[in-house]
Parts: C-alpha cells; sequence; structure tokens
C-alpha cells in the first residue's frame, strides 16, 4: 500500500536521474535495484576499458567535411593508461613530429577527439557535438586545424597538439570518468595559447555532454560564446566566467527550451 512518503519520494525520484527513493525489501534494497545498480556499473567499466574505435570516428568525422588526422599518446595499450596517466598527457614522438611537419601555417583553432576514460562517449557524441559546432566556426571565419583524433588521451595531451598545429587555442573533446549513470559523457576543454605545461586552471570546462544532460546544440552555442571570449580577451581558466546562459534566451530560444 502506497503511502504519501512513498509518493514524495517517487516524486523527487522522476526529477533526478540520483538512486534516492529506491524502496526496500526487508533490511535490504529490492533486487530490482540491486540488479539495476550492477548493470550500470558493468555500464560504467565497459565504457573505461573498451577500445576507441579511430577508424571509425575518422569516417563520421569526415562525413563532416572535416579533415582527420590520428595520433597516440605515450600509453601504447589501456592498461599502462590506466596505471600512468602522464603517458596519456604527452604525444607519441612519432605523432608529435606528424602534427609538426603538418602545420603549414597557424591556424585559430585546432579540436581533438580523445578516448579519455569513456571510448562509448566519444563513439556516439564526438560527431554530432562537431555537426553543432561547424556552423558557429563557419560563421566566425575561424580557421580549423584537421581534426586530430587521438587514442590513450588524457586531456593536457591537446597542450601538445595544439602547440604543433601553430593553434591560437584548442578545444578537447575526450570522454569523461563514467559514473553510474552517466558512461555517454563529453567533456569539452578549452584552452586559449595551448602549449606543454599548461595547468587545468588555465582551462574552461564543459561536461555532461550528452543526450540525457546538455545537449550537443547547447554545448556548441556554449563553446563558442567562451572561444569568442578566448580570443577577444586572450585568455581561457579561471579568468574567464562562462555567461553565455545570459545570451541564450535572446539568441537562441530553442537551446533555452532545451535546456530548461
Amino acid at each position: 500500500m502506497s503511502t504519501a512518503r512513498d509518493d514524495l519520494w517517487q516524486r523527487l525520484a522522476r526529477l533526478t536521474p540520483a538512486r534516492i527513493g529506491l524502496g526496500r525489501a526487508g533490511a535490504g534494497l529490492p533486487t530490482r535495484e540491486v540488479l539495476k545498480f550492477g548493470l550500470a556499473h558493468a555500464q560504467a567499466r565497459d565504457a573505461v576499458h573498451t577500445p576507441m574505435d579511430a577508424s571509425a570516428i575518422a569516417e563520421a568525422i569526415g562525413a563532416l567535411d572535416l579533415p582527420t588526422v590520428t595520433v597516440t599518446s605515450g600509453a601504447e595499450d589501456r592498461a599502462t593508461y590506466l596505471r600512468r596517466p602522464d603517458y596519456g598527457r604527452r604525444l607519441s614522438p612519432e605523432s608529435l613530429k606528424a602534427l609538426a611537419d603538418s602545420a603549414a601555417e597557424p591556424v585559430d583553432l585546432a579540436l581533438v577527439v580523445a578516448d579519455g576514460l569513456s571510448a562509448r562517449a566519444v563513439h556516439e557524441g564526438a560527431a554530432a557535438l562537431l555537426a553543432a559546432f561547424k556552423p558557429h566556426a563557419e560563421r566566425a571565419g575561424w580557421r580549423l586545424a584537421p581534426v586530430v583524433i587521438a587514442t590513450q588521451a588524457r586531456v593536457a595531451l591537446g597542450d601538445a597538439a595544439g602547440a604543433a598545429l601553430r593553434a591560437r587555442a584548442v578545444v578537447v573533446v575526450i570522454g569523461e570518468r563514467p559514473g553510474l549513470s552517466s558512461p555517454d559523457s563529453l567533456g569539452l576543454y578549452v584552452t586559449f595559447d595551448p602549449k606543454p605545461g599548461r595547468s587545468d586552471a588555465e582551462r574552461n570546462c564543459i561536461s555532461n555532454v550528452r543526450p540525457a544532460g546538455l545537449s550537443f546544440e547547447l554545448a556548441a552555442f556554449k563553446l563558442n560564446w567562451l572561444l569568442t571570449q578566448a580570443f577577444a580577451r586572450g585568455l581561457t581558466g579561471v579568468n574567464l566566467k562562462d555567461e553565455s546562459d545570459r545570451l541564450i534566451e535572446a539568441s537562441a530560444p530553442d537551446l533555452a527550451i532545451s535546456a530548461g
């Protein structure tokens, strides 16, 4: 028999993906909730360990008329990548040379698509995010480097890639560490004047980019705003606050609805 207290928890549970109001069976959780938790944990583990299909990502991005180049980090395999985060922050010597050799002239923006801790997020969302962002870049007239597809990569790898490509700014589109309700979440990290040694305080981050979180269209809108401000002010990081929400209702009412 349902009680007023049960109804309250059910109403609250409908407002969040967090695990609240799960009920109980004696002193434990109901079997259905135990099984759902086990499934979520397995999906998170799979997201971390599943290798990224760089060829498939390159094909999807190429369909957007965006050229690509594939690189690797200093981590030779997934086990090394997970044990040694520092290896994932730097390009392999061969990849660094290839990018430097391909940089014929300076560009405004380098885009790096990296597996990070969730190849699933990249498989499902990277091309869609770039498709939403491309019109913004075209309207701004930014010169783009070939999209870098990086395997076994951490966020800071973008610093070396951006510097090698002689880019004014770099955006790293990376699979975020999966939670128990979000194995498909992308993070976007924006760094002005990229070069090895940049700290996280010198970046801006847009997180939880996924169908059930921040939509690709809204993420692209915010990314465009951050880049425009970064180029105008000559910085990113703690001194650049994301104030794009102030413009959404006036400039993109459809995005305001999707964000509400």
